[in-house]
């Protein structure tokens, strides 16, 4: 690893959230992707979110747990640099296959870019 992985900011605050809902949409089976540019710096943040209709405290960390694995995997690499991307569930996230949620955030990170 010549190159040093770049870190990955989570955001915790909801205004980052409800400003990140006024950017880009890239709907796919498993999640929403939503992503905003900032103009402050050129950090990478990500925030995860899963409604209460998708199911219980149980299901909803165990989608959300994937999602965390798929961001970790392709966003240090694919995110668009200086943007805000949120990450919402879907129910679909739960069943669907790993290697397709990789490839469903990599197309809709090509299509907010």
């Amino acid at each position: 690893m010549s190159e040093p992985e770049r870190k990955l900011i989570v955001l915790r605050l909801r205004r980052d959230f409800v400003a990140a809902n006024a950017g880009r949409r890239a709907p796919t089976p498993g999640f929403l992707l939503l992503v905003r540019r900032r103009g402050d710096d050129a950090g990478v943040r990500v925030g995860f979110t899963v409604t209460k209709k998708i199911g219980n405290a149980v299901v909803r960390n165990r989608l959300k747990r994937r999602l965390r694995e798929v961001v970790r995997a392709i966003l240090p690499d694919a995110g668009i640099a200086g943007a805000d991307h949120i990450v919402i569930g879907r129910s679909e996230g739960l069943a669907r296959d790993f290697a397709l949620l990789k490839a469903d955030l990599a197309k809709a990170l090509a299509k907010c870019a």
